[in-house]
């Protein structure tokens, strides 16, 4: 469930992160003249009533080190006065970017559960940090507060039971293809080098469409693939370069079969040589794109 919980935040985050920017930027001031401790505290009481399920809110100085005691919803966890949290990615992450920020997931010293901490710096009207305010939110009650609403969930259900039945049924046709493949290789008795080559097409065939059904399956019903960015495009590699095969392999039982025969119908072979020779051609370019693309993403990151 935790790790379920992790991939939700990570498909969400952009979505958390605006409303929690939401929350912080329309009660406190910020770039303001004169701003005081006195003004934040009364901004982390209107928070506080915003944001029900919060488990604490706490201000740190331009130092890193917070300033008093955590307002919580229980008295036991009012503490932390004093204590330096320089160190952590909440304070300066935020200080370095210079607006509201969203942590990611990590266990909490106050109850030992998962939670996340948005952080927002505040700055005078010189452009001076004066404080760090930071409020912490457990991981389910951060999901609860960007959850979808019942349509768009009734909708992804739906779509994600589509998708399980086209996997579905990519699947029967894969079993199929195996099994005729498989199967014919024990239906003759002398060796016909067409009925291995039709069985290696079969096979092939097979293969690419079960790892696009693995893919659907992956990536629309389950989730767990949408954060590679490479996923996708591996899945495209390989279903095409089985086609390729396929296609090669055909090319090659149509050259033995028309050399004992017909070779004025060799002029087919040729178009369907040049085929696979185009199809290669354009992986090579999508391969190469892809790559390019990705080394331009690392290089920028």
């Amino acid at each position: 469930m935790l790790i379920k919980d992790i991939q939700k935040f990570e498909d969400n985050r952009y979505k958390a992160r605006a409303y929690m920017s939401y929350i912080l930027i329309r009660n406190l001031p910020d770039r303001l003249p004169n701003i005081h401790l006195e003004s934040i505290r009364e901004a982390l009481d209107k928070i506080a009533h915003d944001v029900s399920a919060f488990d604490a809110l706490y201000i740190l100085d331009n130092s890193g080190t917070q300033i008093e005691n955590a307002i919580t919803l229980e008295k036991k966890y009012e503490q932390g006065a004093g204590k330096d949290r320089s160190s952590k990615a909440y304070f300066y992450r935020a200080v370095k970017l210079r607006r509201c920020i969203l942590s990611d997931p990590y266990p909490s010293v106050l109850n030992n559960e998962l939670c996340v901490t948005a952080s927002m710096p505040i700055y005078d009207d010189k452009e001076n940090l004066l404080f760090v305010v930071c409020i912490d939110i457990k991981l389910r009650d951060i999901l609860k507060l960007i959850q979808a609403s019942n349509f768009e969930f009734g909708f992804l259900q739906f779509s994600r039971l589509i998708y399980f039945c086209f996997a579905s049924v990519l699947f029967v046709i894969t079993c199929f293809l195996f099994q005729k493949g498989f199967l014919s290789l024990f239906h003759y008795h002398s060796v016909d080098i067409q009925k291995i080559f039709e069985s290696t097409i079969a096979i092939t065939l097979a293969l690419a469409i079960f790892d696009l059904a693995k893919t659907i399956i992956e990536e629309e019903v389950l989730g767990r693939s949408r954060k590679e960015k490479t996923g996708i495009q591996k899945t495209m590699v390989r279903f095409l370069g089985s086609i390729i095969i396929a296609l090669a392999i055909e090319a090659l039982m149509l050259v033995f079969k028309l050399a004992v025969g017909d070779l004025s119908q060799m002029v087919y072979v040729i178009y369907l040589i040049c085929g696979v020779t185009l199809l290669l051609v354009g992986l090579s370019m999508y391969i190469f794109a892809v790559k390019y693309k990705n080394n331009n993403v690392l290089e920028t990151d």
